[in-house]
């Protein structure tokens, strides 16, 4: 028998996260409640129901339709501090609806907001968007509420980049670890021993994976190679900071590689602030191929990843409904410019 709590305020437009948080159960377990899913126990709808009816929550029929009638519109799903990245997904996503003649939308969430406060948001999106489907970009690939609200409601959603299970949607990758060890043989063929490592954000899989296959490949060619690490973020001050630390060890690494580009250009001029010539003291790689790469001096050497291409065929792929969760992995290439020189002797 469902019961009315009285310890508890309705809400003028409760949201099924609200309803999730005073039933406490997960929200799919809500979702599973209201479209009177099979197997469920009649404990967990009685918690349920008895949620919706405290908060006289009312279903919105309309985010939970995502999965059917086609709005001919999808969403950029933004969390991401590179303006450079943003706007190379912004132009392979625009070229796939151009294709399809579908329209794009842009939305940003904070992943680092607790859960409530971002399935709010999420919810908020599902209310106002009336999209077809989403392209997540990192970090928001990788976090689990998102995924889960956005299969509770029956969205479409593919990723670029994802780190942890990736077989669990649509996905767009390249082989970061694969690139990152062609920069560890790189800056070994060029005599360098000492080497320092400027680390992405945490909470980037990306930024894991290009560690991972960068000091793998490094202790597989010589284990008594020095690796020096620092966090760099993905931002050009955070680079700076970065550099300086790098730079300031009691065995100075002769070159350093920056898992994206905004960071290498900070440690580039770390190298400057500290009276250090890059290639002549200090070598330095970064990661993506974006405009900065072309706007240092001297100009940088990196990893062009298509980030244009992978969120054109990440759009497509939801446009077009593929069936499954394929994982597509495109192709990268190491950028040769000034940036990187032989050690100094």
């Amino acid at each position: 028998m469902t019961q009315t709590r009285h310890d508890i305020v309705p809400r003028a437009h409760a949201t099924m996260a609200d309803v999730a948080k005073v039933a406490g159960v997960a929200i799919k377990s809500v979702s599973r409640v209201i479209n009177n899913e099979p197997h469920v126990s009649a404990q967990l709808r009685d918690k349920v129901e008895a949620a919706i009816a405290a908060l006289n929550y009312v279903p919105d029929t309309a985010a939970r339709s995502l999965a059917g009638a086609r709005s001919f519109t999808i969403s950029v799903l933004f969390d991401n501090p590179s303006p450079n990245y943003t706007m190379k997904v912004l132009a392979g996503a625009y070229r796939a609806c151009v294709a399809r003649q579908y329209h794009l939308r842009i939305d940003s969430i904070d992943t680092s907001a607790d859960t409530p406060a971002l399935q709010s948001a999420l919810e908020a999106i599902f209310r106002n968007a009336r999209c077809d489907g989403f392209v997540l970009t990192p970090p928001i690939s990788d976090d689990p509420r998102v995924l889960d609200v956005l299969e509770a409601y029956g969205a479409r959603y593919a990723r670029l980049a994802p780190f942890i299970d990736a077989e669990r949607s649509l996905s767009v990758t390249i082989d970061d670890a694969g690139a990152a060890a062609r920069i560890a043989d790189l800056l070994y063929q060029n005599g360098h021993r000492r080497i320092g490592l400027a680390n992405g954000p945490r909470e980037h899989g990306a930024a894991h994976t290009r560690r991972k296959g960068f000091v793998e490949r490094l202790h597989q060619i010589d284990p008594s190679i020095i690796i020096t690490e620092a966090v760099g973020g993905f931002a050009f001050e955070m680079g700076i900071h970065a550099g300086r630390e790098l730079l300031s060890a009691p065995e100075r690494p002769t070159a350093i590689f920056a898992t994206n580009d905004d960071s290498a250009a900070g440690v580039m001029v770390a190298c400057s602030q500290l009276g250090l010539s890059v290639p002549r003291d200090v070598s330095v790689c970064g990661f993506d191929d974006s405009w900065v790469a072309r706007t240092t001096w001297p100009y940088l050497t990196t990893v062009f990843q298509p980030i244009e291409g992978m969120a054109e065929a990440a759009a497509l792929m939801m446009i077009d409904r593929e069936d499954g969760a394929r994982q597509l992995e495109l192709g990268f290439e190491l950028i040769l410019r000034d940036s990187v020189g032989p050690a100094p002797a």
